[in-house]
């Protein structure tokens, strides 16, 4: 299934997409929150009606860098021999078609396209046999990165968490083997990166066992799961579009900061 999170005439919502071509997609409006047994509603809208928001409001962003061995390479950096975790703010969400803002104080910001996972239930220490039993489901990811600010600054908060760094969506399919997917970025059209999730370092059990020993999860939690190679920078007036086999593409435009 895949769940929207969207607003129509000044009010939230979540729904589940229904259909196959875009120009056709409706929206079934879900009564209440996805993360808990729920029924659809039977009322449906056009997507072409309504505003597409991040498809969750994550407590908290956990990502974690240098996970597929040619991207690490690509940056001259070492394979790390356990997964390697950074976080980005809440404020750093943006759905799809909302706009990246270039933050003023860098001069080359990169895309990374995600496999993103969202989080159904609350969680701890997760033994690896119950890790999809916690997953909700996966969406799109692109980890903006101010990269001159990253090697200078060594620690990432600033690099990787400005607001806008951190666009999600268009949905999430909550029906899915993630364990061997085609991920593709293009900018204005033309293709920058193209990789699969089976060439994960640590895979997507390995992160939520290693992250969840440490700290407790919550629904609608994201965990960004590293980029394949082919970063690259982005300027202003850029159209990047992320998209990840079975689920959709995350589209959008690169803007001056205001």
């Amino acid at each position: 299934m895949r769940i929207a999170r969207f607003s129509i005439d000044g009010n939230v919502a979540f729904g589940a997409i229904e259909g196959d071509k875009q120009d056709e997609l409706v929206l079934d409006i879900i009564k209440g929150i996805p993360f808990a047994d729920f029924e659809l509603s039977g009322t449906k809208v056009p997507v072409s009606k309504v505003r597409l928001l991040p498809p969750v409001l994550p407590n908290k962003v956990v990502a974690f860098g240098r996970n597929y061995a040619e991207h690490a390479k690509e940056l001259g950096n070492e394979v790390p021999d356990a997964p390697f975790a950074f976080f980005k703010p809440s404020t750093s969400v943006i759905g799809p078609g909302d706009e990246i803002q270039y933050p003023s104080f860098s001069e080359e910001v990169h895309h990374e396209a995600e496999l993103a996972v969202v989080i159904g239930r609350m969680c701890r220490e997760v033994p690896r046999e119950r890790v999809k039993d916690v997953i909700f489901g996966y969406t799109c990811a692109n980890d903006i990165t101010a990269r001159d600010v990253q090697r200078r600054e060594k620690q990432w908060a600033r690099a990787k968490g400005f607001d806008s760094s951190c666009p999600l969506g268009p949905w999430v399919e909550t029906d899915l083997d993630a364990s061997d997917l085609t991920i593709q970025l293009t900018v204005n059209g033309q293709q920058r990166q193209l990789g699969r999730t089976s060439e994960m370092i640590h895979s997507i059990e390995d992160l939520i066992v290693n992250i969840s020993e440490a700290m407790t999860l919550l629904p609608g939690d994201v965990i960004l799961t590293g980029t394949p190679a082919g970063v690259g920078p982005l300027n202003v007036g850029d159209e990047v579009a992320v998209t990840i086999e079975g689920i959709g593409t995350l589209t959008n435009k690169v803007v001056k900061r205001g």
